[in-house]
């Protein structure tokens, strides 16, 4: 089986893989990487850590933002032959962290299973070119290699999404390849029906808190991985540095020529902390929103208010256009959490200073109902 690499489609991509984004980077951190590499890794520890965490000095930019000494413990546990699980709230970027891990340690992040409750077997180890199977009989040409069986026959990591979202018995098929690193297909015969791991093959799973006991994990499957959680950004100005920055990247590449303005991106913000917490900057208690209000909803927002902007009248957005745009973030779980957004901006916002909180007060109207 050769070894292939994943590269998203074309200069047009939506969203290209992390391996193609930010691809000069990891050419020059290979190239000026002295450190020892683990068996089967594109990069050493160091230089794995310095691209995800960044050096300014270096040229090498902050992709990830939390806790530096989480992308330790994840680097050296997907260093030994434990699988390594990320969880956390929704929208706290673990997909990210485990698509700039998978990035770092084999060069390729594509490998990925994506966790629901329709998820098979066949989705994650491999299935057939049924042609070719009532043709031939099973025969490694008529084998369609699954992303699990891809990563361990190719040395590479493997990324599932949402691992609990998938039946208890589907979820279990990790179970020897974690463990014994050996795939059995029992329909091939002599060598062709093992696939032994090769070095740098491992797994790291992402699932959410909330999800928790929908299709709880077995213990035997948990022993097999070290769990990593990754927590929300604690302080206002990192996630709105954060929001900024990935808001004026996806504005750019849809088109708008503008970037965010940074008082209508403080109020988006602030709103969404707020919401999330149930505690105003002032430390006042206030409803909190049973929603998701992640800093992944909160670039959504600010995406989408920099295009109804700029699309419409040919400027950047305003927190008129928040309203506008935060309805179907936070009406979404709870029928009531439009209520609560309503009182919300009829009693926060009004109570604030500032021109754009003034806006936000102003434009409560456009909620429906």
């Amino acid at each position: 089986m050769t070894r292939t690499t994943g590269r998203a489609a074309g200069p047009m991509a939506q969203r290209p893989s992390a391996e193609t984004r930010h691809a000069d980077e990891l050419a020059r951190l290979r190239d000026a990487d002295k450190g020892e590499r683990p068996p089967g890794w594109a990069l050493s520890l160091q230089a794995a850590r310095t691209f995800i965490v960044g050096d300014p000095a270096a040229g090498i930019s902050r992709k990830f933002v939390g806790d530096p000494s989480l992308i330790d413990r994840a680097l050296v546990t997907l260093a030994t032959s434990r699988g390594l699980m990320l969880v956390g709230e929704p929208g706290t970027a673990k997909s990210l962290l485990s698509e700039l891990l998978a990035a770092a340690v084999s060069g390729d992040s594509t490998l990925v299973i994506q966790g629901g409750a329709a998820t098979t077997e066949d989705q994650i180890k491999y299935s057939w070119n049924y042609a070719l199977l009532v043709a031939e009989g099973p025969s490694p040409r008529s084998l369609v290699a699954a992303p699990l069986l891809r990563g361990m026959a190719e040395g590479r990591v493997v990324r599932f999404e949402e691992i609990t979202r998938c039946p208890l018995e589907v979820q279990d098929c990790l179970l020897s390849p974690l463990s014994d690193r050996m795939l059995a297909i029992p329909e091939l015969t002599g060598d062709d029906g093992l696939v032994f791991a090769q070095e740098g093959f491992t797994v790291i799973a992402t699932a959410n808190t909330r999800d928790r006991g929908v299709n709880e994990m077995s213990a035997a499957l948990k022993r097999r991985f070290n769990f990593e959680t990754v927590f929300p950004i604690p302080d206002l100005a990192t996630e709105l540095e954060l929001v900024q920055s990935q808001a004026t990247e996806l504005l750019q590449r849809s088109g708008v020529r503008v970037p965010p303005r940074q008082d209508v991106l403080e109020v988006l913000v602030t709103t969404f902390r707020e919401l999330r917490s149930g505690i105003t900057e002032r430390g006042d208690g206030m409803e909190r929103l049973s929603a998701v209000m992640s800093t992944a909803e909160a670039v959504s927002v600010a995406h989408a208010v920099g295009l109804r902007g700029w699309f419409l009248r040919g400027e950047a957005g305003d927190a008129g256009d928040i309203v506008a745009c935060l309805a179907g973030t936070a009406a979404k779980d709870n029928a009531d959490d439009l209520a609560r957004l309503r009182r919300y901006l009829e009693q926060q916002a009004l109570a604030r200073s500032g021109a754009q909180w003034q806006a936000l007060h102003a434009s409560r109207h456009l909620l429906p109902g």
